[in-house]
């Protein structure tokens, strides 16, 4: 469980720095700023958590569940944006709504970082035992300002190519629902296991199934039809 996390922590990181490339240098060093000016403003709270505060929160199911919500919401976002970004790209004209849709998400950084900002600063308060805590602050929101703008020339560098960039940020993107799955179940099962087959429900289920394909392909044979004679 804790591995999963510290994976979803890295990629919520990496996909934020993934979409800063997309962004002019100038709105990469407004996001770097309030990012920065975050941890300088959370440091009083980071220094009232423990370890084993921290520990509670991840073990919680509720918890859990609310921040899988949050993260759902988040990268359907994001995986919408790059969906978006190939519409925009390959067909012209583009409807007004959906480019105002567009550019809305393609502004949109993304809410979870800042719980990774905190907890980055958490865990860098646990290393430095005896340090000042302003201090550590400091130095962390110095951190963030600094490699924000270097790890996104690094991306850059290693993938010029903004289609590739795209790609990349929709796999890593769907990898992480992925992974919020998995953190949200937490060794739970949804539900309880069988060993009896319920004949009716799946006779049922099938029939459906069944009935549907017959649907869906007369609907076709239909549509095929008035295209054919329509053209004719």
């Amino acid at each position: 469980m804790d591995t999963i996390v510290w994976i979803l922590i890295l990629l919520t990181a990496f996909n934020f720095l993934l979409k800063q490339t997309f962004w002019k240098p100038v709105a990469m060093g407004i996001a770097a700023g309030i990012a920065a000016i975050f941890v300088l403003l959370t440091w009083p709270y980071a220094i009232e958590q423990s370890k084993t505060q921290i520990t509670d929160w991840l073990s919680n199911n509720q918890l859990m569940l609310d921040t899988s919500v949050i993260l759902t919401i988040e990268l359907s976002l994001q995986m919408a944006f790059c969906l978006l970004s190939v519409h925009v790209v390959n067909f012209s004209p583009v409807k007004r709504r959906m480019m105002w849709a567009y550019r809305v998400l393609y502004w949109f950084p993304g809410v979870l970082i800042f719980p990774v900002l905190f907890f980055g600063l958490t865990q860098t308060i646990f290393s430095f035992p005896g340090v000042s805590f302003k201090l550590i602050a400091w130095a962390f929101a110095l951190f963030v300002f600094v490699v924000i703008p270097l790890g996104r020339w690094l991306i850059r560098w290693l993938l010029p190519e903004s289609e590739l960039r795209l790609e990349l940020f929709f796999l890593t993107n769907a990898l992480a629902a992925i992974l919020g799955i998995i953190a949200t179940v937490n060794g739970r099962t949804a539900v309880d296991g069988t060993t009896q087959v319920d004949w009716a429900a799946l006779s049922g289920c099938i029939g459906l199934f069944v009935l549907g394909a017959i649907m869906g392909w007369i609907i076709y044979v239909i549509k095929r039809k008035l295209t054919f004679k329509l053209r004719r």
